[in-house]
């Protein structure tokens, strides 16, 4: 049998590694680890890496899921060499393929009736046997091809598949376990266990990485891809990820959707950084960059025990990218959040500046952007528990006395609106959070903020007044 397909490969490349999705949701935490795992192992080599879309499903798979996976991808930025390739665009050159076998005795049609089948199943659950095809149609010529009919893998029933797993090392199953796979259905379409080893053969993909679920798959790939003269892969399954309860990881345990985690404000460097250390590692080292990543990977160095997924350590992660990258790369993320939340940042502060401010003491984007609001708007009311423990007592006082001193600064900078507020606890002989809590609710409506000088820099010389004088008259009202 010939390799016919429209792949024009590199010969020269020894390593070809595949991430094939089903797109029938989105891009969950699993398939971004698995797809992670084989990008590496690509890069780690010199190889390359394909991206391809097992869409054979067609009553579950939709355009929506095929551009959530895509869009998952390139925001986890693994880029491919390859594709996407969709496997309902090359249903020809499967077809193409079963007809071969067929002609050379690999394969055959098979007319049996669904009640034929359940029938048979019954009797041999009746009799405790394994249920599987009992090849009636093997040898029964009385049909024609034009006759409803679905075609069969002739499977070995001698014998074992035998394969050194990358990650779980020697697996063996007996041929006596593998029935005689269905290639093709009764409407022509070609079934997932066939289009997967075809796309493998004709892509040149040298090691398959995959999920544990898959493993089951492999002997009957195996078998067609040994009966088609077709070079077998290097095969590595990979565990599942459980939550925090050891339970399979699921909606309940939070965010399982890649672009939810963009959503609720991690940056793709700290869940990338995470995910590899789910199942592997190098040492004790916790935090990689992308080039440590490529360069200390290996296959058999992940473990095959389920990992945990463990969300504070993902947002310790990712307090860590946000500090350690440079500024301008953290706002381009933090934008967004911006956006989402519908806050305007056109009259505000530098967005690189709310990062070099905020980086310390927010732990995820989405929070930075919710906390920073007052940087860019009014906000409508003050905390209630931050009023109540800082409009009391001589706070009014002390706000038209660090008002009078703002408002007489001829430049608004960090050192002159520092000297400010201590000018003026100097002044009503109190202590500096006598002024400086006051004046953090006055301008920010809450408790919490950077720095007093920082916060007023960044908020500006008219809104920080106005605000002050805003407090003023809602402390004067409260105790009217």
């Amino acid at each position: 049998m010939k390799l016919d397909a429209p792949f024009n490969l590199d010969p020269n490349v020894k390593v070809r590694t595949r991430f094939a999705p089903s797109p029938t949701g989105y891009l969950h935490v699993g398939g971004a680890r698995t797809a992670l795992y084989s990008w590496l192992y690509a890069k780690h080599n010199n190889g390359e890496f394909v991206l391809r879309i097992e869409d054979t499903d067609l009553e579950r798979s939709t355009p929506e899921a095929t551009a959530a996976i895509i869009e998952g991808m390139e925001w986890l930025n693994l880029p491919w060499e390859h594709g996407p390739y969709y496997q309902t665009k090359r249903f020809d050159r499967y077809n193409q393929v079963i007809d071969e076998m067929i002609e050379q005795g690999l394969a055959y049609r098979c007319y049996c009736t669904k009640d034929r089948l359940e029938e048979l199943r019954h009797t041999q659950e009746q009799n405790k046997e394994k249920p599987r095809y009992d090849r009636h149609c093997l040898h029964d010529h009385s049909h024609s091809p034009d006759e409803p009919h679905v075609v069969r893998f002739k499977n070995p029933t001698e014998g074992s598949v035998v394969f050194d797993d990358a990650v779980r090392g020697r697996i063996e199953i007996s041929n006596s376990e593998l029935d005689d796979l269905i290639i093709r259905r009764t409407d022509g379409s070609p079934t997932y266990n066939f289009c997967v080893v075809v796309d493998d053969w004709d892509m040149g993909i040298t090691h398959v990485v995959r999920g544990e679920d898959h493993i089951n798959n492999t002997p009957r790939q195996i078998n067609i891809l040994k009966a088609i003269g077709a070079p077998i892969p290097t095969y590595a399954h990979v565990s599942m990820i459980n939550g925090d309860d050891g339970q399979k990881l699921s909606k309940r345990h939070g965010a399982v959707s890649v672009m939810q985690y963009r959503d609720d404000g991690y940056l793709p460097e700290a869940l990338i950084n995470y995910l590899v250390r789910l199942g592997w590692g190098h040492g004790d080292q916790e935090i990689f960059s992308r080039e440590e990543m490529i360069n200390y990977f290996e296959l058999d160095h992940v473990s095959k025990s389920a990992s945990a997924f463990n969300t504070e350590k993902l947002q310790w992660l990712n307090q860590h990218y946000i500090r350690e990258l440079p500024p301008e790369y953290v706002a381009k993320h933090l934008e967004w959040h911006y956006k989402d939340q519908g806050i305007d940042t056109s009259n505000g502060p530098a967005l690189t500046e709310i990062v070099t401010m905020l980086a310390e003491r927010c732990k995820t984007l989405k929070e930075m952007a919710s906390s920073s609001r007052y940087f860019f708007e009014e906000f409508e009311t003050f905390d209630e528990a931050a009023a109540k423990k800082h409009f009391k007592g001589n706070a009014a006082e002390a706000l038209a006395k660090v008002k009078e001193k703002l408002t007489a600064l001829s430049s608004w900078d960090l050192h002159s609106t520092h000297e400010a507020i201590e000018q003026t606890a100097a002044e009503l002989e109190v202590g500096m959070g006598k002024v400086g809590m006051p004046l953090r609710v006055a301008v920010t409506g809450s408790g919490q903020s950077p720095s007093m000088d920082v916060t007023l820099v960044g908020i500006g010389r008219d809104r920080v007044l106005a605000r002050i004088q805003r407090a003023i008259d809602f402390i004067h009202a409260q105790n009217a």
